[in-house]
């Protein structure tokens, strides 16, 4: 379980309902599955205090986004990733996501922060295939990387990526846990059929900004997740019937 990410509105959290929430979530989950906590921050400081604040929950991992609006050189993404990962016990997933934070990393960057014990993996969603085939040959098994994109999973898997930390899988985890097992297990064949199966639901929940439509999904198919906060709104009505038409495709709601 992946806690305090974009999905889980963590740009919209007070520090205080951040670590209260991975300190819930983990004892909630009580060792029956890894948690990895979201503790990214475009200022470092904070990054680490929330870092060490879901070590000390007892979090598996830590799943950390480049700097936003600040941005950073390479160099300074050397520079900030290591000065939390030599501070904290626990493995750092470096997430790429540029088309948020208008930063991406580059295949040298992501070599040289594989050296580091605790940087463990990649959250790619750059959507850059030259970009991820470049990495998996500087950093072989150095570094493990997973698909940020859902609409991108198989593919990305033929290149060498371990799977998915997914939107999709909130509401149809077993749908995703059988797309990655196949192509773990080489069925990329039986993998490709899921993915375009479930093509047309991926494209729905990003039909707007996430994580307004995975919400809004949820809220229809009974969980009662609650509205998004400001700044982000309910969907547009257009939407929303799109959203519903794919859901009900699928038989996930009548």
């Amino acid at each position: 379980i992946t806690i305090c990410g974009t999905t889980g509105e963590s740009s919209t959290q007070s520090m205080q309902e951040h670590t209260d929430t991975v300190d819930f979530c983990v004892r909630h989950v009580n060792g029956r599955v890894k948690v990895i906590a979201g503790s990214g921050s475009n200022d470092t400081m904070a990054a680490l205090e929330l870092s060490q604040e879901a070590e000390r929950s007892k979090a598996d991992a830590l799943l950390m986004v480049t700097p936003y609006y600040n941005k950073a050189t390479q160099s300074g993404l050397i520079k900030h990733f290591p000065y939390i990962a030599d501070r904290v016990n626990i493995p750092i997933i470096l997430y790429n996501v540029p088309g948020r934070t208008g930063l991406s990393f580059t295949a040298d960057t992501y070599k040289a922060l594989s050296g580091h014990p605790n940087i463990n993996g990649i959250k790619e969603a750059s959507g850059n295939f030259a970009l991820l085939s470049a990495t998996i040959a500087a950093c072989g098994d150095d570094i493990n990387i997973w698909s940020g994109n859902d609409n991108e999973v198989v593919p990305m898997m033929v290149l060498g990526a371990k799977g998915v930390i997914s939107v999709a899988a909130n509401i149809v985890p077993s749908v995703m846990a059988e797309m990655t097992g196949a192509c773990l297990s080489g069925d990329f064949k039986r993998g490709a059929e899921l993915q375009l199966e479930y093509l047309d639901l991926i494209t729905s929940l990003f039909i707007e900004v996430n994580p307004i439509p995975i919400k809004a999904a949820m809220n229809l198919m009974g969980m009662d997740v609650g509205a998004t906060r400001l700044p982000l709104c309910d969907m547009e009505p257009s939407n929303l019937e799109k959203l519903k038409s794919s859901l009900n495709k699928l038989g996930l709601i009548k």
